[in-house]
């Protein structure tokens, strides 16, 4: 079985920092493509960084230049580092997860990830 637990959110304000962490487990870690997800209220889920199984990054326009995601196989964590933060960022943030392939969807679509956390709160107010 697989899990992720995210861990990391908070409350900032704006321009503020903030750094999330997701371990997974029941998994080698490695081998699967990884990404955050979020999903404010009303809205539709939006990925906005992921990461390949080979390291390989992307990111979702509205969030370049100011996240980054990043892994460490050693500690078995993925992160999601955000700097500058506006208060469109805020949101409830999940780390997501599939194995090797993207079940045939973009690696930005939501339907591409097969694993999800249980999400963790960001809020960015003036």
């Amino acid at each position: 079985q697989v899990n992720l637990v995210e861990s990391g959110g908070g409350s900032v304000q704006t321009g503020g920092s903030l750094r999330l962490a997701c371990v997974p487990s029941g998994y080698i870690f490695s081998t699967y493509n990884m990404a955050w997800v979020r999903q404010a209220p009303g809205k539709a889920r939006e990925v906005v960084a992921t990461i390949d199984s080979r390291g390989s990054l992307s990111y979702a326009d509205s969030v370049k230049g100011r996240f980054t995601i990043s892994k460490d196989v050693a500690k078995n964590t993925l992160y999601l580092q955000m700097n500058s933060l506006k208060a469109e960022d805020s949101a409830m943030y999940y780390c997501a997860a599939v194995y090797r392939s993207y079940r045939g969807q973009s690696p930005f679509s939501p339907d591409a990830y097969a694993y999800w956390g249980q999400g963790t709160q960001v809020t960015v107010s003036s």
